[in-house]
């Protein structure tokens, strides 16, 4: 919903409370979405290594990724991170 004004009306937090469940989850908080902060650590590592060109930036990721444990991403989902 994004905070968005149209979403806050009386009309629509009404349609919304009799037909959806709506979580309470914060709008596009990338410090809170794991898939978000996923993408940062590749994105730092990846940057540390200083592709110079697309081929090889394309290799970076995939080697990079590749090195990411699968505990870590279960830390992320967990917040712990």
């Amino acid at each position: 919903m994004d905070i968005n004004p149209k979403h806050n009306s009386k009309v629509v937090a009404k349609w919304l409370k009799d037909k959806v469940k709506v979580l309470e989850w914060p709008s596009q908080i990338p410090d809170l979405n794991p898939i978000e902060r996923l993408w940062a650590e590749l994105k730092k590592r990846v940057r540390a290594r200083r592709p110079t060109n697309l081929t090889q930036l394309h290799q970076l990721c995939q080697e990079e990724w590749d090195k990411i444990h699968p505990t870590y991403c279960g830390k992320l989902v967990e917040g712990y991170l």
